[in-house]
C-alpha cells in the first residue's frame, strides 16, 4: 500500500495536473488514455471527486463504486482507497485539501461533521442535472480563484466556496435519502423488525447488545449511512433507536417484576448493570428501581 503525504505525487500517479497550490488543488479529467492504473493508497488529505466511471473499481470501505451517471465520492485522510483499472469519461473533477490548509479556520472542524466522508463508495452522491450544475459552478469558481494573483482574500474566498460546496452536498444527500426511503420502503420499520428478530432469536446471549455495525450489515450499507437515513426518516440515529428498543424491553420486564435489575440487565445483553442503570435513567428520567416501584403490577 502506498501512502501520499503530498498532493503533487498523488496527482502525478493518477495522471492529473499538479495543482499550483501545495495544500489545495482542483484538477479536471484524467490522463490521456483515460485510465487510472491499479493502486491501493492512503493519503494525508481530503479528496472530493466527481466521476463518470465507465469501468473498473473504486473501493473505499467494503463496497465497490456503483457505476452510472456522474457521482461524487468523499474520502477523508488516512482511509484506505483502492483504484483498480478505472476508466472514466470526460467531465470529472478532483479536489484535494490538506488539513493544514484548513487549520485555524471554522472549516477545520466543520468538515469533520459531514458524515458522508465515512460513507462507502457504493453510497456515492448521485446528482440530478440541476444539482450537478450547482456543484460544477462552485468548482469552476474555485479553480479560477486558484489561478488569480494571490492576495489577502484568496484563501478566504476559496474556503467560503468550499464550505458552500460541502453544505450543498449535505442538502443533496438528504434529497437522496428521501428518494431512497420512498423507493425502498421505510427503513425504520425494517430496523425495528430486525431488532425484534435479534431478541426473539436470543442473539443477546451469544453476541451481546446489537450494534449499529451489525444492523448496517443487514441493510448492506455503512453504519454512518444507515444512521443518516434513519435520522432523515425518524429524527433518531441508529444508536438512539437501539437504545429506545432496549428501554422499551426493560420497562416491560421491570413492570412484570419477575426479575431483579441485575437479571434484567443481563437478559438485555448488558455486561454491566451500572451501565444499564445509567442508560435507563438517561432515557426515562428515573433509575430502573424507581420506575419498577412506581409501576409494579
Amino acid at each position: 500500500m502506498k501512502h501520499y503525504d503530498d498532493i503533487a505525487s498523488f496527482s502525478t500517479d493518477i495522471g492529473v495536473d499538479i495543482p499550483e497550490h501545495p495544500l489545495f488543488g482542483i484538477t479536471f479529467g484524467h490522463k490521456s488514455d483515460g485510465n487510472i492504473d491499479d493502486i491501493v493508497f492512503t493519503a494525508d488529505f481530503y479528496i472530493i471527486s466527481f466521476l463518470k466511471c465507465i469501468s473498473g473499481n473504486i473501493r473505499y470501505g467494503k463496497k465497490d463504486f456503483d457505476h452510472g451517471r456522474g457521482r461524487m465520492i468523499f474520502f477523508k485522510p488516512h482511509q484506505t482507497v483502492t483504484f483498480k483499472n478505472v476508466k472514466s469519461e470526460d467531465g470529472c473533477f478532483l479536489i484535494t485539501i490538506k488539513e493544514d490548509f484548513l487549520a485555524g479556520t471554522s472549516l477545520f472542524k466543520e468538515i469533520k461533521s459531514y458524515s458522508y466522508f465515512d460513507y462507502e463508495t457504493n453510497e456515492a452522491l448521485y446528482l440530478s442535472p440541476g444539482e450537478e450544475e450547482t456543484i460544477w459552478s462552485l468548482v469552476r469558481t474555485m479553480h479560477k480563484e486558484t489561478y488569480n494573483n494571490t492576495d489577502d482574500y484568496s484563501k478566504q474566498i476559496l474556503l467560503a466556496h468550499l464550505g458552500t460546496l460541502l453544505a450543498y452536498s449535505q442538502r443533496f444527500y438528504k434529497r437522496q435519502f428521501i428518494n431512497r426511503i420512498q423507493t425502498t420502503s421505510a427503513y425504520a420499520s425494517r430496523f425495528q423488525q430486525l431488532l425484534d428478530a435479534y431478541y426473539n432469536e436470543n442473539k443477546l446471549h451469544h453476541s451481546g447488545l446489537p450494534t449499529v455495525s451489525y444492523m448496517a450489515d443487514k441493510f448492506n450499507v455503512s453504519p454512518r449511512y444507515l444512521s443518516d437515513l434513519l435520522k432523515q426518516e425518524t429524527g433518531k440515529t441508529a444508536l438512539e433507536l437501539i437504545h429506545i428498543h432496549l428501554i422499551k424491553e426493560a420497562k416491560n420486564l421491570l413492570t412484570e417484576g419477575k426479575m431483579n435489575i441485575s437479571e434484567i440487565s443481563f437478559s438485555l445483553g448488558f455486561e454491566n448493570a451500572n451501565y444499564f442503570a445509567r442508560l435507563f435513567k438517561k432515557e426515562v428520567g428515573v433509575p430502573p428501581n424507581v420506575f419498577r416501584d412506581n409501576n409494579l403490577n
